[in-house]
C-alpha cells in the first residue's frame, strides 16, 4: 500500500472515531425509559454498567444524576450502557384451594412421562455436563446432592483464599453473589430445582432427570426469594466461566431489559442452553400470554433459548402456566414435583420453576449421550421430540410436552447416525 493510500485511511479512522466518540454521550449510554427508572422493582441507587469489552458490572452512586455526572463521564469511552439494577424473583407456584391434588401424581412421574428412563437403561446419565443452577441456595450436604455437585479441585474450601485466582473465593462447590446469611428453612427453591435436574436415587427417593450430571451451584436469590439482576448476570458467567453448557433460570421479572439482553445473548452465542421458566401467570391464577405480555428473560426468545411451560401429570397445561405460540417452546411436568430440600428432605413444588430444570435435565441427557452435537442440535431435538397428543395440545410453539426418548432419536437423526 502506498503512502497516499495509508494517510488516507489513517485520516478516516481518525475522522470517523473521532465521529463515533461523539455520538456517545453521558444521556446516550445512559438512555433508561421511564418504565425502568418508576418500576417499583428498581433497586434505588445501583446501576448495571456493560462496558465496551463485553463484561458488566454492579456500581454504586448517591442518585442518577451525581452517577452520570461523576462515574459515566470519568468512564465513558469504556461504557457501552448503563442501566438501574433490578430485583427479580423466583417462581414456584402457592397451589391454591382452586387446585386438586392429581391422584396420578408419584414421586418420580415427571422423568417417568418424559420417558427418561429409557435413556438410564442405556447408561445415558449426563456423565460430564455441566449444570448451572442460578438460584437459591442449593445444599451441597443433601445426600442426594453431594455426589453430584461440581467441585473446584483448584480452590482449598474454607481457607479465605482465591487459590485458583478465577476472582472468587472459596468457590469450592460453587459461588455466592448475594450477601444475606441463608435461612434453610426458608431457602429451598435451589435445592428443589437441583434435585429435580440431577438428585442421585443411590441415596434417596428422588430420581433426577440426568442423575449423574454435574450441578454447579451460583446463588444470587435471598430467604425471600428475591435477587439482583446484577448479582445474576454475575452469577450466569460465572456458572459458564465453570464449563456450564446449560444455565437452569427459574425466575424472572425484569423491567430493565438492555444490558439483561445482552448479557443472555452472548451466552446464547456462545453455545450455551438458557432454560427459562415461563412465568406463573396473574394474581387470580391464571396463565399469560408472554407473546402479548412479555416477561423476561423468558420472552427473549434467543438462539439458544428453551421456554418451558408447566404441565400435569394427566398431560394438561397448568391454569396458572404462562403461555404462547412464539416464545414459550415446549411444556414440561412442573406439578406436584417432589425434589430435594435442605435439611435431607423431600418437599413437593408446582410452577414453571420446576419445568424448567425438567427441561434442563433432557437436555443434559442429551448432551451426554453426544457430547460432539451443538446446542442448537439438542434444542432442535428437544423441540422435534414433543409428545402432541389429541386434546391435550398445548399453547406452546411446538404444541407439546418433551419427551426425552423421543428427542435423543431425533437428535441421531440430526447428527445422520
Amino acid at each position: 500500500m502506498d503512502v497516499v493510500k495509508v494517510l488516507s485511511l489513517l485520516s478516516f479512522m481518525l475522522v470517523f472515531g473521532t465521529s463515533c466518540d461523539q455520538k456517545k454521550t453521558v444521556e446516550s449510554v445512559s438512555a433508561m425509559t421511564q418504565e425502568c427508572l418508576s418500576s417499583s422493582q428498581t433497586i434505588k441507587n445501583r446501576f448495571v454498567v456493560q462496558w465496551e469489552d463485553g463484561s458488566f458490572s454492579i456500581e454504586k452512586g448517591n442518585s442518577l444524576d451525581e452517577f452520570r455526572e461523576t462515574f459515566i463521564k470519568e468512564n465513558l469511552s469504556l461504557i457501552k450502557f448503563v442501566e438501574p439494577d433490578q430485583t427479580v424473583h423466583l417462581r414456584p407456584y402457592s397451589l391454591s384451594s382452586a387446585i386438586q391434588p392429581n391422584a396420578l401424581s408419584t414421586t418420580n412421574w415427571g422423568p417417568e412421562m418424559i420417558e427418561a428412563p429409557a435413556l438410564w437403561n442405556q447408561d445415558i446419565v449426563g456423565h460430564d455436563v455441566i449444570v448451572g443452577v442460578i438460584d437459591s441456595m442449593v445444599d451441597v450436604t443433601h445426600d442426594q446432592l453431594r455426589p453430584n455437585i461440581l467441585v473446584n479441585e483448584n480452590e482449598i474450601p474454607n481457607n479465605g483464599v482465591d487459590d485458583d485466582n478465577n476472582g472468587f473465593v472459596d468457590d469450592f462447590l460453587g459461588a455466592k453473589f448475594n450477601s444475606e446469611e441463608n435461612d434453610p428453612n426458608l431457602n429451598r427453591h435451589g435445592s428443589h430445582v437441583a434435585g429435580i435436574i440431577g438428585a442421585d436415587p443411590e441415596f434417596g427417593p428422588i430420581h433426577g432427570v440426568a442423575p449423574k450430571v454435574k450441578i454447579l451451584p451460583a446463588q444470587f436469590m435471598d430467604n425471600q426469594g428475591a435477587g439482583s439482576l446484577g448479582h445474576a448476570i454475575a452469577a450466569m458467567n460465572y456458572a459458564v466461566s465453570r464449563g456450564a453448557r446449560i444455565l437452569n433460570l427459574s425466575w424472572g421479572g425484569a423491567d430493565c431489559q438492555q444490558n439483561f439482553a445482552a448479557a443472555m445473548e452472548a451466552l446464547s452465542n456462545q453455545g450455551v442452553l438458557l432454560v427459562t421458566a415461563a412465568g406463573n401467570g396473574d394474581y387470580y391464577g391464571n396463565g399469560i400470554n408472554v407473546d402479548e405480555n412479555p416477561d423476561y428473560p423468558s420472552a427473549f426468545n434467543l438462539m439458544n433459548q428453551i421456554n418451558v411451560a408447566a404441565s400435569t401429570a394427566d398431560d394438561f397445561m397448568i391454569r396458572f402456566s404462562n403461555f404462547g405460540r412464539k416464545k414459550v417452546l415446549v411444556a414440561a411436568p412442573g406439578y406436584e414435583i417432589d425434589s430435594t430440600v435442605p435439611g435431607n428432605q423431600v418437599e413437593r413444588m408446582s410452577g414453571t420453576s420446576m419445568a424448567a430444570p425438567m427441561t434442563a435435565g433432557a437436555a443434559a441427557l442429551l448432551m451426554s449421550a453426544f457430547p460432539a452435537a451443538t446446542t442448537q442440535q439438542v434444542k432442535l431435538a428437544l423441540l422435534r421430540g414433543v409428545d402432541v397428543r389429541a386434546g391435550h395440545e398445548f399453547e406452546v410453539s411446538t404444541r407439546g410436552r418433551i419427551n426425552v426418548r423421543k428427542s435423543l432419536s431425533e437428535l441421531q437423526k440430526i447428527l445422520d447416525l
